[in-house]
């Protein structure tokens, strides 16, 4: 039986569709994950499609192959923790491109003015995931951009009730170690954005702690060298939070390759 019979069709009616996950799981950022691991990403996967509601809005015509890629680097973060560390929101939104995000922001005077600017990505306490098809296909290359894994970091960071960077974190772990670790590596960080350094990450997780995480999640699924040559004590906290060590799988997929 395969995974569509085993899991049966989701909310909005897709299941993972094969040429499509054997294409992306060929990616960069699934490289060194053992024969075990991908069958146990394509279960998680599988679980992702048939637990969320898939929606294409500005004309985009959804398909099984664009939910497939989603799901693909969506279950990637939870390959350890399953799937329900994502919580119980429901409904991803998947955009063409760009989408305009509509909010308020208060400035220095505390006037509230309305804002409105492009997102490719955008993750909303206690509701849906909206995503532009055209970054998410531009992640998975391992050069530590990936829209997807980004905007699923936040729900992860929300599961404790706050956006602050802090998920809920595993047996063992320790959330003053974890604040000590990522509050001295984001002070650093935006004194070197600040001071408009050149750096190997993207300046954008310099915006709130939240944001760091994120962008660091990015990059330790995507580009681990750089964030654990960055960063070795923040990349630690992260191993340990994903029960995953990608800069050791994709290290041996070099030896072996080589």
């Amino acid at each position: 039986m395969g995974l569509a019979g085993l899991f049966g069709r989701g909310h909005s009616g897709y299941v993972l569709d094969a040429p499509t996950w054997r294409e992306v799981a060929m990616l960069p950022v699934f490289q060194g994950l053992s024969e075990d691991d991908r069958k146990r990403l394509e279960r998680v996967a599988a679980e992702l499609v048939r637990s969320r509601q898939y929606s294409g809005a500005g004309g985009m015509e959804l398909a099984n192959a664009h939910v497939t890629t989603i799901a693909a680097f969506a279950a990637l973060p939870v390959l350890e923790l399953g799937p329900s560390a994502y919580g119980d929101w429901v409904e991803v939104v998947v955009y063409p491109g760009a989408f305009m995000y509509e909010s308020q922001e208060m400035d220095e005077l505390g006037i509230v003015h309305p804002v409105r600017h492009p997102r490719s990505g955008e993750a909303m306490a206690g509701g849906p995931l909206v995503l532009s098809w055209d970054d998410v296909w531009m992640s998975g290359g391992g050069e530590g951009y990936n829209v997807v894994i980004h905007e699923f970091a936040h729900k992860l960071d929300m599961a404790n009730g706050a956006v602050d960077g802090l998920p809920v974190l595993g047996a063992g772990m320790s959330q003053a170690t974890w604040a000590e670790t990522l509050g001295a590596a984001y002070r650093d960080f935006t004194h070197r954005v600040d001071a408009s350094e050149p750096l190997e990450i993207d300046p954008y997780g310099a915006e709130s702690p939240a944001e760091f995480f994120a962008v660091l999640t990015e990059y330790f699924f995507e580009a681990p060298g750089v964030l654990k040559s960055a960063y070795p004590a923040v990349y630690e906290q992260l191993r340990l939070y994903y029960r995953q060590d990608p800069f050791r799988r994709m290290e041996y997929h070099d030896d072996a390759d080589s």
